[in-house]
């Protein structure tokens, strides 16, 4: 891929689309104050870029409870017995398999890795730890930690060094 600079304008429209993807093209467009045919060329090319991941519908999950059940999230600290690449790459490959496992993270120092969870209930976690963890002899350690109440969950990236 040949180098490629964001400018402002970039940077605005990627600041709108994680706000708001919804948009269309003719609302981005005003909210970025650009014309219709230039926005939708500079999305296009920042979609083709890789900047733009993908799109998705941000589900609220007090509104699903009463029908789906509140669901159980935890953010779990795992200790591999042995952490060579192969090894590492091994368990964050099976854990980014899992549905369960929303999102899955290398870190350093203390744990291996860092997983944040979503579960229907205990005995749906408990099944998630005896595919994950239990399964794979090289876990040594598995500490969760169960959320009581989600305080702040925001996805969008910091695009300026003021925000």
């Amino acid at each position: 891929m040949e180098d490629f600079e964001l400018d402002a304008t970039d940077l605005r429209l990627l600041d709108l689309l994680q706000q708001d993807a919804s948009l269309s093209n003719q609302a981005l467009a005003e909210r970025a104050h650009l014309s219709p045919p230039t926005c939708l060329r500079r999305v296009k090319r920042l979609r083709e870029r890789g900047f733009i991941a993908r799109e998705v519908a941000l589900l609220d999950a007090d509104r699903l409870a009463p029908l789906l059940g509140h669901g159980l999230t935890a953010i779990v600290e795992i200790g591999l017995e042995r952490q060579g690449a192969d090894a590492l790459h091994a368990f964050e490959a099976r854990a980014v398999a899992e549905p369960r496992v929303q999102q899955c993270y290398r870190v350093s120092p203390g744990p291996d890795f860092v997983l944040i969870v979503r579960c229907t209930d205990m005995p749906d976690y408990l099944a998630l730890t005896q595919r994950l963890f239990t399964g794979d002899a090289n876990v040594r350690n598995v500490k969760g930690f169960f959320s009581t109440r989600c305080a702040k969950f925001h996805p969008s990236l910091p695009l300026s060094r003021s925000q």
